[in-house]
Formats: structure tokens, C-alpha cells, sequence
């Protein structure tokens, strides 16, 4: 089990950019998701872990040990891919025992390397059933004994989830994070689905446009949101353009859409800023300063979401009980004073020269 360090990692496909500057630190026995939207560079990333990739700019460091020109095989991780690329015309022993065969073991120990792996994803005296024959989420704990076999220093997963139905998803997510924990290998998730970010991982890196927007827990990426993009992606959010009145260093009262906004603030600066609204930083109310007309209802159960457009175009949702409006219903609003976020549009430059950022750390 290894700890896994990323050093201003940076890879071009001709003129295109697809990983930037990212720095990364991943502590032993840790499990963190890439999280991003499709070309944010979250597979390439891993790619280059894998060594799949080679790296223009950067270091990959595995417990310590510089692996960034090392080949694949060196570099001892396992990979369990997007479509588990199982063989059906093989056991399932006989798909486990291919991730050995680089090794040259003996039969016996090979057995036993098989049978070892298969215990630890609970598929113990499978050997011999034909890989067809299983599950989708059977065939999924299959791929990770297959990576696991070789005893990698790190488990590398690129979508694991992503072709099982709904109804298998949840239950499978649930037994790989309950798996992987107990196996307590360090861990990097690929993934675009927040769901399953926020359900298996201890830490997310949040990836736009091949850069790092933000790496932190499930919970500070929601309340702390580091940049507009993570707002705007991590849960639901509404973007307005807006003033700000006043500040101090973390909090400013911002004036959008002819409201005064408490929010907490991120970066220096006054004037213009963007303000990110959470559903639950706004409420109905009988004569609220904000008044618009229900556009969309999503149905959430004893909730729903309210999509309100605004006199001026702008939109915004609402977080309240599912028969609290219909659909053409016009409804005031009022500021909740929770839920608001807000980034000052053009900061002000620093007068210290800058610094290399620095690395984030493990906890």
C-alpha cells in the first residue's frame, strides 16, 4: 500500500492541454475521486498514473518513489477499467489468475494468489464458473480481483459503475466502498457522477478543463466552495450577476437582482462579483422583494425544486415542499441568509510577487 504524489503533472494531445499544472497528494489507504465533467481531463489523469500515458511536465511519486518514466508494469498498480474488459470465454479463476501472469508463478502459488483475491471481493469458490454466468455487479468484484491479484501498491478505478443499471449501482457502490475499505488499499476513482463521488470517496479533486478547482471532503467542497465552477457543480446553484456593498475577509453583503445577499466571499476584491445561490438560499414567501413566475418543477418526494424566472430573465431555484407551487404560479421570494456564495469578478492583483503554490496535503 503506497501514498500517491503528483507534481504540477501537465500532458498535451498535439495543441490541446488536457491535464494542467495539477499537484496532488494522496495518503496511504486513502480513497479520493477525480470528479469533472467529460473532457476535464479526470481519465488522462489517471492515465498517466497508470503510466498508460507518459507525462510532458511532472513527477508521479508512489510512496515516495519517483515512478514518472517507469512503464506500466513497474509502476505496479491495478487497474479495473470503465467496461472490465473480462474475457467470457474464460473462468473466472482464469480472468483473475491473467493479471499474474507477468509474475511467473508456480500453479500453486498462482491458486493461491487467485483464491486469495477472490475472498477478498467475497466471490470465494468461484474458480470455476464461467464469467457469463455472474451479475453485472459480480462481474465488477471479478475486474477488481483480477487488479488485485498482483497485490498493486495502488487501485486505480475508471468509471467501475458506470454500465450497470440504476438499480444495481446503488447496491454495487455500497459494496465496493465497503470492500475497498476493508482491503484498505489506497485508492484514485474516476468518475462524473457526484453521487457516487460524495458516496465512496474520503476526499474529491475537482477537475475543469484539465486543472485542479478544488480537492477537499464531500462537505467543504458543498459549503466551501472554492471557485464559481465548483459551486455551480457540486450540488445545485443559480449564477447572478451582482455588487458588492461591503465586506470583511470572508463574508460580503452582495446587492443582485435589487436584494441584498449576506454571502461568503472568496478572493480580494470589490465591484462587480458573482453571486452562486443555493436552493435553500431562497424561500416563498407572501410579499418577498423578489417576485418571478414557476418555470419548472422537479418533484424530489416531500420536496421539489421550483425553477423561478425572474422580470429580468435571470433564473433561480427554489428548495421547498413538492405542493408549494405549480407550474405558471406567481410567487415572491426572500433571502434565506444561508446557502450564498460569492467571488469578486476582477480581484484585486497582489503586490507581493507571486509564489509556487503549494502542494495540497493528506490529512
Amino acid at each position: 500500500m503506497s501514498s500517491v504524489r503528483l507534481e504540477n503533472l501537465a500532458k498535451r494531445f498535439g495543441s490541446t492541454t488536457v491535464v494542467s499544472d495539477v499537484s496532488l497528494d494522496i495518503a496511504q489507504g486513502e480513497l479520493v475521486a477525480l470528479l469533472g465533467p467529460s473532457g476535464s481531463g479526470k481519465t488522462t489523469l489517471l492515465r498517466l498514473i497508470a503510466g498508460f500515458e507518459s507525462v510532458d511536465h511532472g513527477r508521479i511519486m508512489l510512496d515516495g518513489d519517483d515512478v514518472t518514466s517507469r512503464p506500466a508494469l513497474a509502476r505496479r498498480c491495478g487497474m479495473v477499467f470503465q467496461h472490465y474488459a473480462l474475457f467470457p470465454h474464460m473462468s473466472v479463476g482464469a480472468n483473475v489468475g491473467y493479471g499474474l501472469d507477468g509474475e511467473h508463478l508456480a500453479r500453486p502459488d498462482r491458486e493461491a494468489r487467485v483464491a486469495e483475491a477472490l475472498t477478498a471481493v467475497d466471490l470465494a469458490g468461484l474458480e470455476s464458473r464461467a464469467v457469463t454466468a455472474l451479475s453485472g455487479g459480480q462481474q465488477q468484484r471479478v475486474a477488481l480481483a483480477r487488479a488485485l491479484a498482483p497485490r498493486p501498491r495502488v487501485l486505480l478505478l475508471d468509471e467501475p459503475l458506470s454500465n450497470l443499471d440504476p438499480s444495481l449501482r446503488g447496491r454495487t457502490r455500497r459494496e465496493l466502498r465497503e470492500l475497498v475499505r476493508r482491503i484498505g488499499i489506497t485508492t484514485v476513482l474516476v468518475t462524473h457522477e457526484q453521487e457516487e463521488a460524495f458516496d465512496l470517496a474520503d476526499r474529491i479533486a475537482l477537475l475543469h478543463l484539465g486543472k485542479l478547482e478544488q480537492l477537499g471532503t464531500p462537505e467543504s467542497l458543498y459549503e466551501r466552495p472554492a471557485t464559481p465552477f465548483v459551486a455551480g457543480f457540486v450540488g445545485r446553484a443559480s449564477q447572478l450577476a451582482g455588487t458588492i456593498m461591503s465586506r470583511d475577509e470572508r463574508h460580503a453583503l452582495v446587492r443582485a437582482i435589487g436584494v441584498d445577499w449576506h454571502a461568503r466571499i472568496v478572493g480580494e476584491g470589490t465591484g462587480a462579483a458573482t453571486l452562486v445561490l443555493r436552493p435553500d438560499a431562497l424561500r416563498f414567501a407572501d410579499r418577498g422583494p423578489v417576485a418571478g413566475t414557476i418555470a419548472h418543477r422537479r418533484f424530489a418526494g416531500a420536496s421539489a425544486f421550483f425553477m423561478v424566472t425572474l422580470p429580468d430573465g435571470n433564473e433561480v431555484e427554489v428548495a421547498a415542499s413538492s405542493d408549494a407551487a405549480k407550474i405558471g404560479d406567481a410567487v415572491h421570494l426572500e433571502p434565506t441568509g444561508i446557502g450564498a456564495h460569492a467571488w469578486p469578478v476582477s480581484p484585486v492583483p497582489s503586490a507581493t510577487p507571486r509564489v509556487p503554490r503549494p502542494l495540497p496535503q493528506a490529512p
